[in-house]
């Protein structure tokens, strides 16, 4: 079925500008403002408000441009434990280089990169020493003394005032970087610390798209919210502040609402006057709820992002790396809507097609793979591994055949260059493995397309796949994962392995 929009990213941004720039104008022309989630490729919110501009963000900070700049944060513990993010399969200091890079591309330079929680971590050193040597500006900024019980302390010259001033120009000073708890807040605060003491009277907001305030608490959307902080425990409250300040319910997550307290009390600290804000809801600058246009279609996608997540943390905890409690949690959320797995489509027919796999032998290893893709047009295509190619492979070859409008008897692949890959793989490079998996069949194909005009309107047709879903019985191999994310299908699994094999290369 074709996808319908809920969200309308033009409505979004006026609102969203105006917000901003409203903001900025209340302090002395100096707004640390934080953003949380992601800068750009936010796919989270593409996936949940159909519609959203990945990048939309972005597209702000270019109508802004002129007024901000941005610093990025970085939590030295991310960086040593090698912590990734998933959507890109890349650890957080990549991410990092990587959003430098992006921003660049966009027009907007990173003024400096701030390593927080910095105690000489060999890895941290290494990605300052990286940084530096391409001229770009570091900072580390320490565990704050004090912090969070001695407020004297914290707002003093061995607390904030230990971390090294950055020089900024521009009245908007974004402040971002790679997943929850970075060290923005701290960052945000201690530029603010130094602010006041050269008497420019700079004011902090938070730039955070979820939870959205202006929707009910149970919400999808808010929901979904939850299912993608359930690892590090996230949940969604009412503010009690605001309700008190104003007698209006708005939605926060609950580290904000435990937090605004002991905030205030610092901002106070740092001004000498009354904090700026009632609530922690008042610190937010976000519009998107303002933005939904079609309610129905965004509690459709939120509920099916909190079916994805949940086979997500399943997938990690046999993985060892998700905990039990986190799992459970996402099948809390997934219950509360009256949701269950099944309800993501693909799902029944890839685990159909595992069992005719297993009825007709066709396996490896005697592990029988199933995989299914839902199409634009709603309709669905399924494939099953073999001891010629993983089930991934033949998925995409049988959907990129069906775009095309090709008989399914017809080979993309001839014979003699599977024979001749699986030869290379088994007998020159002594693999363990020689079916093909997807990285390999997409460079396959892309040979074959030279010399077959199939296999060419079959390549045309992979960007077609973009957005698509997808479910496999057994957790892909590396390189079926790196090619299915290269597509940029929302990909999800059943918790259990492809192979017996503890190291899969």
């Amino acid at each position: 079925m074709p996808s319908r929009t809920g969200f309308d990213n033009e409505k979004y941004l006026t609102e969203q500008t105006a917000s901003i720039l409203l903001r900025v104008a209340r302090f002395d022309n100096k707004l640390y403002l934080e953003f949380g989630g992601k800068l750009i490729f936010d796919y989270h919110a593409a996936r949940v408000l159909p519609g959203f501009d990945a990048n939309v963000k972005m597209r702000l900070l270019q109508q802004l441009r002129d007024k901000s700049e941005v610093i990025l944060c970085i939590y030295a513990g991310d960086i040593e434990r090698k912590k990734v993010r998933a959507d890109f399969g890349i650890t957080y200091d990549s991410d990092a280089l990587k959003l430098i890079d992006d921003l660049s591309e966009w027009g907007i330079t990173v003024t400096a990169v701030v390593i927080t929680r910095f105690e000489n971590q060999p890895s941290a050193a290494l990605f300052r020493n990286k940084l530096e040597r391409r001229n770009v500006r570091v900072y580390t900024h320490r565990h704050t003394k004090g912090y969070p019980t001695d407020i004297d302390l914290v707002v003093s010259n061995e607390g904030y005032g230990a971390n090294e001033y950055i020089p900024t120009t521009k009245p908007i000073v974004v402040i971002t970087g790679p997943g929850p708890l970075s060290g923005k807040l701290a960052t945000c605060l201690s530029q603010l610390y130094h602010e006041w003491h050269r008497g420019i009277h700079a004011g902090y907001a938070k730039f955070e798209t979820f939870p959205i305030w202006n929707l009910p608490l149970k919400h999808p959307v808010n929901v979904a919210y939850e299912a993608a902080t359930a690892d590090i425990k996230d949940f969604n409250v009412i503010d009690s502040f605001h309700l008190e300040a104003y007698n209006e319910k708005a939605v926060n997550y609950n580290r904000d609402v435990e937090a605004f307290p002991l905030l205030r009390r610092i901002i106070e600290k740092i001004t000498g006057s009354m904090s700026f804000y009632k609530s922690p809801t008042d610190m937010g600058v976000n519009r998107a709820g303002y933005g939904i246009v079609d309610d129905a279609v965004v509690r459709a996608a939120a509920t099916q992002e909190i079916i994805r997540r949940y086979f997500r943390y399943a997938c990690e905890y046999v993985m060892g790396i998700a905990e039990k409690e986190t799992v459970q949690r996402a099948e809390l959320l997934m219950n509360e809507l009256e949701a269950k797995p099944e309800d993501r489509r693909p799902v029944l027919p890839a685990r159909q097609a595992a069992l005719e796999a297993e009825k007709t032998g066709k396996g490896t290893e005697g592990i029988f793979v199933g995989a299914a893709l839902e199409l634009p047009d709603g309709s669905i295509v399924t494939g099953k591994n073999s001891s010629l190619m993983h089930a991934s492979s033949a998925l995409v070859l049988n959907a990129v055949k069906r775009l095309a409008c090709l008989p399914d008897a017809l080979h993309l692949l001839p014979p003699n260059i599977i024979e001749s890959l699986s030869h290379f793989k088994k007998d020159v490079l002594q693999g363990k493995m020689v079916s093909l998996d997807l990285e390999e069949t997409l460079i396959a194909l892309n040979i074959s397309a030279t010399m077959n005009p199939a296999a060419h309107a079959a390549v045309e047709n992979l960007k077609e796949l973009r957005g698509c879903e997808v479910h496999m019985t057994h957790i892909p191999t590396p390189g079926d994962e790196a090619g299915l994310r290269k597509l940029g299908v929302n990909l999800t699994s059943d918790p259990d392995f492809a192979t017996r094999r503890l190291f899969v290369s």
